[in-house]
Formats: C-alpha cells, sequence, structure tokens
C-alpha cells in the first residue's frame, strides 16, 4: 500500500485491541495534529491558493473526524485523555529541509504530511480488519478511504506546487526513511506506536 516499506507487525493490531480506549485518544489527538499541520501551511506558504483552499478543507475535514472519534469515547464512557507525543512524527520530521530555500521546504512538508496520512491509513486498514468492534471496524474502513485521499492530495500538490524539484526522487527518500523508522515501532497502542 502506497510503496510503505514495511506492513504494520500484527502484533500493533493485537496491542490495539486491548486498549481501545487509549487507541481513540491518540487517534482523536492524531486528528487534531494533522488540523494543525494543515494551518501551519496556510501560515507558511499563503501565496499558494491552491494550497490554501485546499488546506482549508482538509482543516475541517480533520476536525470533523476528530469529533467522531471523541464521540466514539464518550459513548463508550471514556474521557479524552491527555495529549500523547508523537515520536514516529518527530523521528520523519528530521526529513524536512530547513534553510535551503522555501520550494525545498513546502515540498518536504508535503511530502511529510503525505508519510503520515499514508502510514494512519495503513493503520486503519489493519484496524478495521481486525478490530472486534464492529461499529469501530466500519469507522476505520471510512476513514482508510479518507486518509488515501489526504495522501493523494498532498502529491498531488508536491509535484503542482514544487515544478523544480524531482518529486518521485524525494518520495523516494521519504519512504526508504520511514521504512527503517515505522521498524522501531509497533510496540503501544497509538496510530503510529
Amino acid at each position: 500500500m502506497f510503496r510503505l516499506k514495511l506492513s504494520t507487525d500484527p502484533l500493533w493490531a493485537e496491542l490495539a485491541q486491548q486498549n481501545i480506549e487509549e487507541v481513540l485518544t491518540d487517534h482523536a489527538f492524531c486528528e487534531q495534529k494533522a488540523a494543525s499541520s494543515a494551518i501551519s501551511l496556510i501560515a507558511h506558504f499563503p501565496e499558494h491558493t491552491e494550497l490554501v483552499i485546499e488546506m482549508a478543507e482538509l482543516v475541517r475535514e480533520e476536525m470533523e473526524h476528530f469529533q467522531r472519534v471523541h464521540q466514539f469515547i464518550l459513548n463508550r464512557g471514556y474521557q479524552l485523555g491527555r495529549e500523547r507525543k508523537d515520536h514516529y512524527v518527530n523521528d520523519l520530521m528530521k526529513m524536512v529541509r530547513k534553510g535551503e530555500g522555501r520550494e525545498k521546504n513546502l515540498l518536504d512538508r508535503l511530502l511529510f504530511a503525505a508519510m503520515i496520512e499514508a502510514r494512519s491509513c495503513e493503520r486503519f486498514k489493519v484496524l478495521s480488519e481486525t478490530i472486534q468492534d464492529t461499529e469501530l471496524a466500519a469507522f476505520y474502513r471510512e476513514l482508510m478511504q479518507s486518509e488515501a485521499t489526504h495522501y493523494t492530495l498532498f502529491i498531488k500538490l508536491a509535484r503542482r506546487l514544487c515544478t523544480h524539484e524531482d518529486v518521485d526522487a524525494r518520495w523516494n527518500e521519504f519512504l526508504e526513511y520511514e521504512g527503517s523508522t515505522i521498524a522501531n515501532y509497533g510496540t503501544k497502542e497509538h496510530i503510529h506506536g
């Protein structure tokens, strides 16, 4: 899927199944962070009208996902816990070039977002196929499709806005790096854990 170099270990699905409350809280904050990231792209690159329009819509959609996950939390008698650090995302952020020009930074930020969406989509697929709660399984199937469109949106924007860069070559570098990075995760019931 998405040419990811390493698939999720089935152990992660077992861990997630054992602590749905933790998965839901972590997931809610992943959605909030995705919305914040889209806002940040608007703030840093306002000269790209297409980017601003697409990110504004994405913010709305990600916050809708946050609300839906929060409602699942409430419906199950849980409470939204505190935000969890996402070490996977922090590790991926190391790929984003700074100080090498706006276009390189924009490209990397778009590919960084695409990578997170691709891995999230893959994790949602795993959850939709393994989670015993049928309502949540259906929800994660739906979100899997949504995350796939987000992934393609970021790749499309990279190709349209970063015309002086070799987007495919840089995407391959992200894939290689992510493959070695995700190998260090899968032991926590977090979306990227």
